[in-house]
């Protein structure tokens, strides 16, 4: 009987998405690489053609979240310009996009303990995501004098942040954590009132 799950020739992809599927149903820690190998229709001899354990599969699965964050990520930015407002709060409605759209990934991502040291690469287009939400911040500090600027990377922290706790307490059906407002306006109204209390609007914002 022919293998199920995958084609000839991309056996790794079929493996992360196996992972994936696992991740969203039982956590980053609840499923085990036999389980994933059977997901994607192989023996768990196979898995390690590929992968040297389940940290280097999840660790894959969440770069491949990060190349899709770091895309989305740029291109709210570039959608919100030329007002450096718009594009500071399109990354931050970005960031709640991608974890209702991607739950897998953005669980392999910031979930699974795996540190985005774990590889060159991973390393290198999470900072490529991070970029973008620092370019933002800069954006909007440029009316304030040099010596009294934020630092955009203190910033960017804060709203991913903010971001992160919409996500995990409202915009992922949490029990018993439902919001009386939409995660939306939750992450609009706190930036808003975090970016004010910065003075990284301008008096008229």
């Amino acid at each position: 009987m022919p293998k199920r799950g995958y084609h000839h020739g991309n056996l790794a992809q079929a493996l992360v998405d196996a992972a994936l599927t696992l991740i969203e149903a039982k956590g980053p820690t609840g499923f085990t690489l036999s389980e994933a190998a059977k997901q994607a229709g192989v023996t768990p001899a196979a898995v390690y053609r590929h992968f040297s354990g389940r940290e280097d599969l999840i660790a894959e699965a969440a770069l491949q979240g990060y190349e899709i964050f770091a895309d989305l990520m740029q291109y709210a930015y570039d959608s919100g310009q030329p007002s450096a407002l718009a594009a500071f709060e399109a990354t931050g409605r970005a960031y709640l996009a991608f974890a209702r759209k991607y739950p897998g990934h953005y669980i392999a991502m910031f979930e699974s303990g795996i540190s985005v040291n774990h590889s060159p690469a991973l390393a290198e287009v999470s900072a490529r995501a991070r970029g973008v939400q620092e370019r933002a911040a800069a954006g909007l500090s440029r009316h304030i004098p040099p010596a009294k600027r934020p630092p955009a990377a203190m910033v960017s922290a804060h709203i991913w942040a903010l971001s992160h706790g919409v996500v995990e307490l409202y915009a992922r059906n949490s029990p018993g954590t439902q919001s009386p407002y939409p995660p939306e306006d939750l992450l609009e109204s706190g930036i808003g009132i975090y970016l004010r209390g910065l003075g990284l609007l301008p008096p008229d914002g």
